[in-house]
């Protein structure tokens, strides 16, 4: 049966709306390929009536197939594999004439969109899929016997689609919670989403933090247990950086375990929860400085903390840090090199400006306050930097004067050691946002930041933040805050909306994405069992789904009778209804033409009469006299029922 207009119309929105869903996986030429190969589709469809040709699709197909190899390498994987059923449905619309063929592309479509959750799990894209289903139901009703030739139908078709999707809810509620989860990602993939965010890295150069600066998604969100730390405190230790090329920070390598730093706090320790965003990186921020590592991590000798594998996924921790210490007080000869080292050849006016600090200062402390008022004299915090070359340090201290956190680290760092202070760069995040309504701390990419470590007799390693002199906004909100970002994308009113929302983010972050195995197994604790087993979940689930569904058959047979007339039923009960309202009820036994008889005799001489005698006789010709009315003649039956107004209950009784 061939699909008509509205029909291959449905089909074709649903599909548009499944790949709508990859748009921000797939590469920018398929992002416009496919729609345009589906509006092109629709006009062609308008004016031949037929597929189109074979001698122009086998050529289309293979020249996708080619170019997504040539674009990803092979067809095997989430993108490529994303990539390739975005396309094939575009291809399946091409031959779709038939209800066969529309049932097929809506099937396609439907995987098409379960597969957008390999990448990202997110509110938005769930809720982006599951508002998708709801044209697809629409679209599976349309194509049912005897809606073909029924126009005006589209209400009716979506709200028969929102009653099926809704019946669904319950069941997927259901499978959500007591379907056995797998205990490694499935297929076997390295597991983690597609989305996840790179974060920080372990090597840091000039300009190489812009993009991370600029990006505000989220990081991460940290819960405190007790009183929360003051914003000048919110340090959040990633990486430190030793070694220096004379362009890039590299971070050092991982010792034998139990060779932290040593670690003397001076104040209470803090206690607190960090929920980390997938980021395909092993390291875990921790609050500067942490006391242990986290279950399944571990802690190198500069304090820093990584998980055994990448993050692929969301990961909670808990965590104790000490916000006053004295870190590292003793510091070995082989880690005092490391931390004066200098490339040769780079930076020499850097070099001659540190020797003269030395000569005419008394003390190491002396020297960091001059770096420190040199950066505050001078110098402008903006993420829109100038290029620096081979002499970086130098261009940046004496030329451009203008950069962002890792730019005054860097510079901070290679003054000290040049003036025989041991120096480091640290990487993390800094600051962040207090949410009073959900109590917690929201850390966004954008909160990145770098700063200085320098070694100080007696006192160890002591943190410095060069950017805290040239720009204090920083450290108090973010950094944006100094940055050159666009005023409608950056201003307070566009923040405040964000964080605002992050609220519900983190909601369904950890009631949904985060609902894992061990959470799972951990589910039926209120009835007594402390772990729940597969076969236990398997049970619940059975009965769960049996319950809905006895549930959902006696709603259906308990339904309304006007549920289960057609409308040209539901027209003649409307008309009765009138009928009854005026005293004129239907008699035990009495068929329309008694009905009439008797009304007539009633309604002697009465304006309304002709009417209802035509609705009588025209719902009798309807009825009995063809075997199937048309849709508009049943239409206009109903019109002229609505129409109708009958005389007051008194007349009926004369």
């Amino acid at each position: 049966m061939r699909l008509s207009d509205r029909q291959f119309l449905l089909v074709t929105a649903t599909a548009l709306l499944a790949v709508s869903t990859h748009f921000g996986q797939l590469p920018a030429w398929l992002a416009m390929c496919v729609p345009t190969l589906m509006l092109l589709r629709v006009a062609h469809r308008r004016r031949t009536q037929r597929k189109v040709a074979l001698w122009l699709r086998a050529p289309l197909l293979f020249t996708l197939l080619a170019a997504i190899v040539m674009q990803f390498g092979n067809v095997f994987g989430r993108e490529p594999g994303s990539a390739l059923a975005c396309a094939m449905l575009a291809m399946k619309l091409l031959e779709t004439e038939s209800v066969r063929d529309a049932r097929a592309a809506l099937g396609f479509s439907a995987f098409v969109l379960m597969s957008a959750l390999l990448n990202s799990q997110g509110l938005g894209i769930t809720f982006a899929v599951c508002a998708s289903l709801v044209p697809l139901l629409a679209a599976l009703v349309a194509l049912q016997p005897g809606t073909a030739q029924t126009r005006h139908a589209w209400p009716g078709e979506l709200k028969t689609a929102g009653m099926l999707f809704g019946l669904g809810l319950p069941l997927a509620l259901a499978a959500f919670l007591f379907l056995p989860r797998l205990g490694a990602p499935l297929w076997g993939s390295p597991g983690g989403f597609q989305d996840a965010r790179t974060g920080l890295s372990d090597q840091m150069s000039p300009g190489s933090m812009t993009d991370l600066l600029i990006d505000d998604s989220p990081a991460l969100r940290v819960s405190f247990t007790g009183a929360v730390p003051t914003p000048d405190t919110r340090y959040f230790r990633a990486l430190v950086m030793w070694d220096f090329d004379g362009a890039s920070w590299l971070s050092s390598g991982w010792r034998r375990p139990g060779s932290a730093e040593t670690l003397r706090t001076l104040a209470e320790q803090v206690d607190y929860e960090i929920t980390l965003e997938p980021s395909m990186r092993p390291w875990l921020p921790a609050l500067d400085v942490p006391l242990d590592a986290p279950a399944d991590a571990r802690m190198d000798s500069t304090r820093t903390l990584a998980a055994r594998k990448q993050m692929g996924e969301l990961r909670q921790y808990r965590l104790q840090s000490a916000t006053r210490y004295r870190l590292g007080e003793t510091l070995d000869e082989r880690d005092r090199a490391r931390a004066l080292r200098l490339p040769a050849g780079f930076n020499p006016q850097t070099l001659a400006l540190a020797e003269k600090w030395r000569e005419e200062s008394d003390s190491d402390l002396a020297i960091s306050r001059r770096a420190l008022q040199l950066f505050n004299a001078s110098f402008r915090y903006t993420l829109a930097a100038p290029l620096l070359g081979r002499h970086s340090v130098d261009e940046f201290l004496f030329d451009t004067r203008a950069g962002f956190c890792e730019h005054f680290s860097s510079a901070y760092v290679v003054l000290m050691r040049a003036a025989g202070i041991p120096a480091r760069v640290v990487t993390g995040y800094q600051g962040g946002w207090w949410s009073t309504t959900g109590e917690y701390l929201l850390v966004r990419q954008s909160d990145a930041h770098a700063w200085a470590e320098i070694w100080l007799e007696d006192r160890g390693w002591v943190r410095v933040d060069p950017t805290a002199a040239v720009d204090p906004v920083r450290v108090e909100t973010n950094a944006v805050s100094g940055g050159a970002g666009p005023d409608w994308m950056y201003g307070n009113w566009m923040r405040n909306l964000r964080n605002q929302l992050d609220l519900v983010n983190r909601l369904w972050t950890q009631v949904v994405v985060g609902f894992n195995a061990a959470r799972q197994a951990n589910l039926l604790q209120p009835l007594g069992i402390s772990k729940a087993t597969r076969s236990q979940l398997l049970l619940i689930l059975s009965s769960g789904i049996a319950l809905i569904l006895l549930l959902a058959t006696w709603w259906v047979l308990r339904g309304d009778k006007r549920r289960q007339e057609d409308a040209l039923d539901a027209a003649w009960r409307q008309l009765l209804g009138k009928l009854e309202r005026s005293g004129l009820g239907l008699q035990l036994a009495e068929g329309p033409q008694t009905l009439l008889s008797r009304a007539n005799q009633l309604l002697r001489d009465h304006p309304v009469q002709p009417r209802l005698k035509q609705l009588v006789e025209c719902y009798e010709r309807l009825r009995y006299a063809t075997s199937e009315p048309a849709p508009e003649e049943i239409l206009a039956f109903a019109s002229q029922v609505r129409a109708l107004r009958l005389p007051g209950r008194g007349f009926g009784k004369r």
